[in-house]
């Protein structure tokens, strides 16, 4: 979601969720949130620097859905492949 006043200096404001019924134990909710995280923390700068040049700020928030714990490498490819198709959003605003 685009925020048209930026409210902090970080261009892009991001939350992860994973559902209590998919994920009955808090142990396997953090896990799949901390994955994501890691994934975010990684690859944020592409998109980071495509908002660079603009007065916009984005809200994102991640939820994740899958009723099995991905791998990492998985998840790494689907953030990426998200910032991707957002980078292309912000560019063509």
């Amino acid at each position: 979601m685009p925020v048209d006043q930026p409210a902090n200096k970080y261009p892009v404001q991001v939350g992860f969720s994973a559902s209590t019924r998919k994920f009955p134990h808090a142990v396997d909710r953090n896990r799949v949130k901390r994955l994501t995280r890691e994934c975010w923390r990684l690859q944020k700068q592409e998109l980071y620097d495509a908002l660079s040049g603009q007065s916009k700020q984005l809200a994102l928030f991640f939820i994740y859905t899958d009723k099995k714990i991905a791998p990492y490498a998985t998840l790494h490819h689907k953030i990426s492949v998200i910032l991707k198709k957002l980078e292309k959003e912000v560019v063509a605003q």
